[in-house]
């Protein structure tokens, strides 16, 4: 860059540029900028203040507790169990009614076990053996129920065998009941109580309605949304599966509570809404569907020897999941959303420009209107001049050159009359 190019650029750094408004005769670009107004308008008005109502301070920070407790009473007459009746405490767990509680519905009961010495379920693959040294004494069997003792128990000329172990013996019986055990759990009633509390607007609500005579005989509904207490059955319905079928394998159940509160409209409008969905993958036969755990109950003879009754229960857990938000009006943000819809105001204005100096066919003239260069020089009296009276020196010092970037004429005043400025000209 040269000497000059330098002084340009320096000089450039001095100029101010003001805006100039140029009323376009264009009905196209006029209707355009009209319809982004109306888009932008509608955007504003419809989704930001009446859909987001983001006219609103919001509080997310939900406090919730939950209480449950679960009726109902089952009979069963099994070979293992003989006849016996289940209720709350026999079925439920666990029993102090948390947020996540399990419904057992299935068993396989493996009754009499006790210390001692047998052969491995032949089903653990590490407890397979052809000779006593495929069995380390002292090693646990992977996946299995006890310890090596070194010795490999076949059943007459059978080549293979299985492990000899210590164990709490005979192992886990491994045979599914045909159908659930307790399958009269379909009626049993399940009470969800839910306290939440926005601390932002310190406003409290429960999803109870205080009355005991009404609690008594009400059942859930979408009509009835301050009686929580849910038929069992209803809930897995609700969910989308079939009681029978979670209640041979087991399964996990989520129980939805959702608040969404506008506080500017009255407390009894904040309302509890219920959302119900099965958790564990049912849809394909995997491992990785149903639900269970085993349990214990330990006993001792007359001789004082200890024994057990081991329990692997199937059964439906349900986890009580509550989300919420509560929104006030606010002027703060109010006034960010107003801020910004003036902006996309000025968005609008801009993609217009844009159309009408690069886009439409007179572009060139509509630029050269909107962008316009403006010099003004100071006057210097001239030798011509100075033989001027001081009215006619005056109307002299009104001389102003103008310039414009699209190449238009300069014009001089002098002596009252316009003349063409062949000087500005030039400049041009």
């Amino acid at each position: 860059m040269g000497q000059a190019g330098w002084k340009g650029f320096c000089l450039s750094l001095f100029d101010y540029k003001t805006e100039k408004y140029v009323v376009a005769k264009n009905k196209k670009v006029g209707l355009l900028y009209r319809l982004l107004q109306l888009s932008i308008l509608l955007y504003l008005v419809v989704w930001v203040f009446v859909v987001k109502k983001s006219y609103q301070d919001v509080d997310t920070s939900l406090q919730s507790a939950v209480v449950t407790k679960v009726k109902g009473v089952a009979y069963t007459n099994t070979s293992e169990l003989g006849e016996r009746l289940w209720d709350v405490a026999d079925y439920v767990i666990p029993p102090q009614g948390d947020n996540v509680f399990v419904v057992i519905t299935n068993l396989i009961v493996t009754t009499n076990q006790r210390q001692g010495t047998c052969a491995e379920y032949e089903g653990v693959p590490d407890g397979l053996c052809s000779q006593d040294y495929d069995c380390h004494a002292g090693e646990s069997v992977i996946a299995g129920n006890g310890v090596k003792t070194g010795r490999c128990l076949r059943v007459g000329n059978s080549t293979r065998g299985t492990c000899e172990i210590f164990a709490w013996c005979p192992v886990e019986t491994q045979s599914l009941p045909t159908e659930p055990l307790l399958k009269g759990a379909e009626d049993f009633t399940i009470y969800i109580k839910n306290f939440i509390r926005f601390p932002k607007f310190n406003f409290s609500k429960a999803n109870v309605q205080e009355d005991k005579n009404f609690l008594k005989s009400c059942r859930f509904s979408p009509k009835n949304l301050y009686c929580p207490i849910f038929r069992l059955g209803s809930v897995i319905r609700w969910a989308g599966s079939n009681f029978q079928d979670i209640a041979m394998k087991g399964g996990v159940i989520a129980i939805n509570i959702e608040w969404d509160c506008d506080l500017d409209k009255a407390a009894s409008e904040c309302n509890p809404h219920y959302y119900f969905s099965r958790l564990d993958n049912n849809h394909v036969k995997s491992v990785s569907s149903g639900y269970n755990f085993r349990f214990a109950r330990y006993y001792r003879d007359s001789a004082g020897v200890e024994f057990r009754t081991l329990i692997k229960a199937y059964g439906i857990r349900f986890d009580v999941i509550v989300n919420g938000k509560a929104g006030k009006f606010s002027i703060i943000p109010t006034i960010i959303n107003l801020g910004s819809g003036v902006a996309l105001m000025g968005a609008g204005a801009f993609f217009c420009d844009l159309v009408l100096i690069y886009i439409i066919k007179k572009r060139e003239f509509y630029r050269d209107k909107k962008y316009e260069e403006v010099r003004l020089r100071v006057w210097q009296p001239t030798t011509w001049s100075l033989g001027l009276s001081g009215k006619e020196q005056s109307e002299e010092r009104k001389e102003a050159r103008v310039c414009s970037s699209g190449g238009a004429r300069g014009w001089r005043t002098w002596l009252g009359q316009v003349w063409p400025s062949e000087e500005c000209k030039g400049e041009c």
